[in-house]
């Protein structure tokens, strides 16, 4: 982290009857700093330089070690709640500080682009391997796309939680002897710049292993998304609940060609159909079927090889929920689980103004227990977490929520929801980010208001703003909160706009009722009125991405020459292990023909047909073509 920038202080695993007192045990020698004597802290330093903070809880003592840069390497535009900066975060944690520092940085820069015009963060990723009796780690450094080349210093911490005496390092390497691991240690390295990146983190092993703890779980390399709006995907029959009548449903998303289930929200709440104001987070809502029908659900989802995804709402609880009952009845012990914006008139803390819900109040440990607990009790039954307004809560506690549910499965998923996106929320967070960058410039394209060219500029802000080569993202143009592609820019463009989504870098997603064209955003879907054409053309696309490898996470991905006239039209080429593919979309409505400076075979992948041209190809909305070569 950065003079400038916060980062909260908690303790993981908390105790809501104990007492827990921070401190700053070391620090630089011109820093003030204090802390103050809550349960929950903000450590918001004053000086660049090594800090030590102790934290005296009931198992201990234990010490976190942060590592601060000059103010003119600050990040910028953090949303939300403080704990969004900073290097670890690892509150509550025993460890011996850090070892290992390995060069250093100066320079000017602030934000996502720096004062002398130098933009964006530089990344970072970690490689590890055995070599003979140690294990040689490597640090990948790369500045932000279309930035100046700069030599990056990298730093490399052994996390506060883990002994390790002996640890060497110079440049972008690091050795660990393997008789100085007793069972595992986490090495952390960030790059530094004139702005400083995302650390990445890996963990090595005794036996010669690395993990690198980063990488989204490996499944998700395969992964196809489909959001069902759980009240609204199908009507059940009269002897039905709603979840049987989506177990019924669960062949017919199959066929479409989708393996991965996100359901809104299942659990109790105030009867709003979206379901995201919840009463109870222990209990899945009555008029859904209850926990044991949506257990079975879950059951009959993976006897399907299909994934399932828990939608995780953590900022907030409906004003029906019992404690905020009790909380505004001026029961004392409950005023503190909720952020007030005027106390004396009983009113709480929103987002948006939204009159129905109130925020929890995360200084509170009795909050982070509750909802921990909970966590823990739907972990158990799902393979991942689609995390509501993430952006919301605090970072670390996403980090701890993060250790919680890797320790039960290490391919458990965490997806975040953060608009617009921050990259610091990938260390040891979330896996997969929504890339609401990309969707918002789809539909600007796809209305006529930016040409089809601002996807390179799309996929470019992901490393801009700082995120590393092996983030995920989730890419979509629909969801439950936004207006239907459909009806902002019209059939043609939801075909282009659905295969940039599935071929483009990314983890594709179809809302429900996307692929028949439905126009209603939430609510009933309209089965019966089902666009055939457009419902043919999903599936072919979802085909066409599940049989080539090009298409999906790990290919790599570049802009081609192209020739048009027409700014409604793009291409880029993907290349994998079973070839080269080029994409040619046309957001117009009228056909094109689209010069390509590299020879294709002109038999599009989606439909079947033969697209050549006299100068080219022919694309009515898109096209995918093997490379000749």
């Amino acid at each position: 982290m950065a003079v400038g920038e916060a980062q909260e202080l908690a303790p993981r695993d908390p105790d809501p009857e104990a007492s827990y007192d921070w401190s700053i045990l070391d620090a630089p020698e011109d820093s003030d700093l204090v802390l103050g004597d809550g349960d929950v802290e903000t450590f918001a330093p004053d000086a660049a330089g090594l800090y030590t903070v102790g934290l005296e809880a009931p198992d201990g003592s234990h010490e976190l070690t942060a590592r601060v840069y000059p103010g003119e390497k600050a990040i910028t535009q953090r949303p939300g709640r403080s704990g969004y900066s900073g290097y670890s975060g690892y509150s509550g944690v025993s460890g011996s500080g850090v070892s290992g520092l390995s060069g250093s940085g100066s320079g000017a820069g602030s934000g996502l682009g720096s004062r002398d015009g130098q933009p964006g963060r530089p990344r970072i990723t970690l490689h590890g391997e055995q070599v003979g009796d140690e294990i040689v780690l490597t640090a990948e450094t790369d500045t932000a796309p279309g930035a100046p080349d700069e030599d990056l210093a990298v730093e490399f911490y052994v996390d506060d939680r883990d002994d390790l005496e002996n640890f060497e390092s110079e440049g972008h390497e690091a050795r660990v002897s393997l008789a100085d691991i007793d069972g595992s240690v986490r090495v952390h390295a960030v790059a530094v710049g004139n702005q400083y990146s995302v650390p990445d983190t890996a963990e090595l092993y005794a036996d010669g292993g690395v993990d690198r703890l980063n990488e989204p779980p490996e499944w998700t390399d395969g992964m196809s998304c489909y959001e069902l709006y759980v009240r609204g995907f199908v009507e059940p029959e009269d002897d039905q609940t709603v979840f049987e009548a989506i177990t019924e449903r669960l062949d017919y998303i199959q066929d479409l060609g989708l393996n991965t289930l996100w359901f809104t929200p299942v659990l109790q709440n105030d009867d709003f159909d979206h379901g995201y104001n919840i009463t109870d987070f222990y209990s899945i809502a009555d008029d859904l079927g209850g926990e044991e029908q949506f257990m079975e659900l879950v059951e009959a989802a993976h006897d399907r090889g299909m994934k399932v995804l828990f939608d995780l709402v953590l900022n907030h609880s409906a004003r029906e929920h019992e404690f905020y009952q009790r909380a505004e009845d001026g029961d004392p012990e409950y005023r503190e689980w909720y952020e007030w914006e005027d106390e004396d008139n009983d009113v709480p803390g929103t987002y948006f103004d939204w009159p129905y819900i109130a925020n929890f109040n995360y200084d509170t440990l009795a909050v982070r227990r509750h909802l921990l607990d909970a966590v823990e009790k739907w972990a158990e039954h799902v393979d991942g977490f689609r995390c509501d307004m993430a952006w919301a809560v605090p970072r670390p506690f996403w980090q701890e929520i993060r250790d919680l549910t890797k320790a039960q499965d290490g391919e458990f998923l965490l997806m975040d929801e953060t608009i617009p996106y921050v990259a610091d929320f990938h260390n040891l967070c979330f896996d997969v980010h929504f890339d609401a960058g990309l969707y918002f410039d789809l539909v600007q394209i796809g209305t006529g208001d930016q040409p089809a060219d601002q996807i390179f500029d799309s996929i470019q802000n992901r490393y801009s703003v700082g995120f590393p080569n092996h983030a995920g993202f989730l890419t979509y143009i629909e969801n439950h909160d936004e207006t239907r592609y459909i009806e902002q820019c019209g059939e043609d463009a939801v075909r282009a706009a659905a295969t940039a989504s599935w071929t483009l870098p990314g983890i594709p997603m179809v809302y429900a009722g996307q692929e028949i064209g439905e126009r209603q955003r939430r609510g009933h879907t309209h089965w019966e009125y089902t666009n055939e054409g457009l419902q043919d053309f999903h599936r072919d696309l979802a085909r066409t991405w599940n049989e080539i490898d090009a298409l999906k996470v790990q290919a790599d991905f570049e802009a081609i020459d192209y020739e048009s006239d027409n700014d409604s039209v793009t291409a880029f080429a993907r290349d994998g292990e079973d070839g080269r593919y080029v994409v040619v979309l046309n957001f117009s409505g009228e056909a094109e023909v689209v010069g390509l400076d590299e020879e294709v075979d002109a038999v599009d992948q989606i439909t079947g047909e033969n697209v050549a041209a006299e100068d080219g190809v022919t694309v009515e909305d898109a096209v995918v073509l093997p490379a000749a070569n």
